[in-house]
């Protein structure tokens, strides 16, 4: 299926001067200015400790700012995000059906009005027959499936990602981020996806932002012109070889 580009004149969010210090003197970041367009998949490059993971929590509303804004252009819009951690963060006493109905119990949903909308998602996700299993009873990639799959029961405007799928074998990997687009294109909701990894960024993303640390703030952006949808086979395509370097150089200087 093909993926239009994303709607750019109609932004998401907007953030301005977002800065976070620490109480121990740690300057996290500082002017970090970045728009997010409706429908983009937008991944945030960078070095350990250049501030990724703190910008996304922030996003969330986890962590509050020092300083800045963000402006949500749309009513209701700041509620309506999904978070999917670097570990999957699941209830190990939990079935996976009860895993993904979390969110939903918690905003009184009941289990009857939820049920067709858990199993089509974990359909969706690959899961459709594990929905009694437990977590112990799962790989890291199905495990992870389950927390995408939770992320996005509550219909997201907005998933965030953070480097979700680090901890996994690169076959694993690369079979995620397939469907993880293939999600996107089906739902059509928003992404912003921290990764460490530059041929990743470039396989998933239309747009890359650098950040480089001490204090972490934006360096660069790249557009990612490849078309939708990506498959396995353009990791091995001269254009996909291309945008790599060109990321690669970018994430370099942004690491002196």
């Amino acid at each position: 299926m093909a993926i239009s580009e994303p709607q750019r004149a109609v932004p998401l969010l907007a953030l301005d001067g977002i800065g976070k210090a620490f109480r121990n003197g740690t300057v996290a970041l500082a002017g970090v200015d970045l728009a997010i367009a409706t429908g983009e998949f937008l991944s945030v490059l960078g070095p350990s400790g250049c501030g990724k993971s703190t910008l996304l929590r922030i996003i969330a509303g986890l962590t509050p700012t020092t300083s800045g804004r963000i402006d949500w252009r749309g009513d209701g819009l700041a509620g309506r995000i999904g978070f999917v951690f670097q570990e999957p963060t699941l209830m190990p006493w939990a079935t996976v059906w009860e895993n993904v109905y979390l969110p939903l119990r918690l905003a009184g949903e009941t289990r009857g009005a939820a049920a067709r909308r858990i199993a089509e998602l974990l359909a969706a996700v690959g899961l459709g027959g594990f929905e009694r299993v437990y977590p112990r009873e799962l790989s890291g990639g199905m495990r992870m499936r389950v927390s995408i799959a939770r992320a996005l029961v509550t219909e997201p405007a907005l998933l965030l990602l953070d480097e979700p799928f680090a901890a996994l074998d690169e076959i694993t990997r690369f079979k995620l981020n397939e469907d993880l687009l293939h999600l996107w294109s089906e739902r059509r909701c928003t992404i912003v996806f921290v990764t460490h990894s530059v041929f990743e960024s470039v396989f998933l993303s239309n747009r890359i932002v650098v950040m480089r640390p001490r204090p972490g703030r934006i360096v660069g952006e790249v557009a990612v012109d490849l078309p939708y949808p990506r498959e396995d086979a353009l990791r091995t395509a001269p254009e996909y070889s291309e945008r790599c370097r060109e990321v690669s150089r970018r994430l370099a200087e942004a690491s002196r």
